[in-house]
C-alpha cells in the first residue's frame, strides 16, 4: 500500500501542475476575452457618438438649405452669330 502512494505521488504532482497550468491559461483567456469585449464596447460607443454628430450636422445643413434664398439666375449672354 505504501508503494502505491509513492507511485501516485509523482502522478498527482504532474496532475496538479497540469491543472494549475490549465487554470492559469483559462484566466488569461478570460482576461483577453474581457479586454476584447471592452474594446468592442468602446468602439460601438464611439461609432454611436459619431453617427449622432453626423445626423445632427446633416439635419442642420438641411434646415439651412431650406431657409437659404434661392441663388439668383445668371444673366444670359446674347448669342453671337458668326458669319463666314
Amino acid at each position: 500500500m505504501a508503494d502505491e502512494k509513492n507511485t501516485n505521488t509523482p502522478r498527482n504532482a504532474a496532475r496538479s501542475r497540469a491543472e494549475n497550468h490549465f487554470a492559469a491559461s483559462e484566466r488569461r483567456d478570460h482576461d483577453v476575452r474581457k479586454e476584447i469585449e471592452n474594446q468592442r464596447a468602446a468602439a460601438a460607443a464611439q461609432t454611436a457618438k459619431l453617427r449622432a454628430l453626423r445626423l445632427a450636422k446633416e439635419e442642420a445643413d438641411r434646415a439651412a438649405a431650406a431657409n437659404a434664398p434661392a441663388p439668383a439666375p445668371k444673366p444670359r449672354k446674347p448669342r453671337t452669330i458668326k458669319i463666314s
